[in-house]
């Protein structure tokens, strides 16, 4: 199973000593062109201060964020599940796990960054500041990452179980995956959607499956894993346009 990640918003500065942002050890190679033009796009926009701020929608204890777009490529890097912070990665806590759950997690768990598109959880990426919903002079990232990012993630065989936000789905929809919906459940049996908690039942859902070993190939075997995990999962109706089906976790 693939499991598809959003980015966060906040992410973990500095990075390991002598390392910068290399395309080609990527994963998806094929999208280097499109990050190629992002980053062009977002480097240019970080040496106007005023526009970038605008763009970046950035409030006044923001500011500072700008410039770490104009060192996007020589800026040092730190693996993308240790980079991104926030309730989903902290629940994932990526630099706790053991070496074999992070070999696994390195493998089957691919995060959506609006700068690179979808990324490998241990690529090296650096600090950035960019949103699935900025606007870039010259360049709009729905129209030039969709049909990338969806012929790339449309290439992967077996489960794909989408964790992603609906913008970041949207920015490269990933063809007959399985759409993630996260709900809590009341004493009456009433659900309702999750903002704040949606988050952390993804992160403990991610860090489960790296740790777990196991390789569930099917929603069926999904939803068993599920419950011999302490997840409660069950089949939907069909979720957003480019997801396959739906799966619903439970929460109380």
């Amino acid at each position: 199973m693939l499991l598809l990640l959003p980015p966060s918003e906040t992410k973990r500065a500095g990075g390991a000593p002598g390392t910068r942002l290399a395309l080609s050890e990527l994963r998806y190679p094929m999208l280097t062109d499109a990050r190629r033009a992002t980053l062009d796009a977002v480097t240019a926009l970080a040496h106007d201060h005023e526009a970038a701020v605008k763009a970046l929608k950035l409030g006044v204890k923001q500011h500072h964020e700008v410039a770490k777009n104009r060192v996007l490529e020589t800026s040092e890097v730190l693996p993308a599940a240790d980079r991104y912070t926030g309730v989903l990665y902290d629940a994932l806590d990526a630099a706790t796990l053991p070496e074999h759950a992070r070999e696994r997690l390195g493998r089957h768990v691919v995060i959506h960054s609006a700068v690179l598109g979808p990324i490998g959880a241990l690529d090296g990426i650096p600090d950035y500041r960019l949103s699935h919903d900025s606007r870039l002079p010259g360049v709009r990232l729905r129209a030039l990452w969709a049909d990338a990012a969806a012929g790339a993630l449309g290439g992967e065989s077996g489960l794909v179980l989408d964790a992603r936000s609906q913008g970041y789905a949207a920015l490269g929809p990933a063809p007959h995956a399985v759409w993630l919906e996260v709900v809590a459940e009341g004493p009456d049996g009433r659900r309702r959607a999750l903002n704040h908690f949606n988050k952390h039942a993804k992160g403990e859902l991610a860090r489960a499956y790296a740790l777990s070993g196991e390789h569930p190939g099917t929603v069926r075997e999904l939803v068993d894993w599920g419950a011999a995990h302490g997840f409660r999962l069950e089949a939907g109706t069909p979720g957003p346009a480019g997801a396959g089906s739906r799966l619903v976790l439970i929460t109380a």
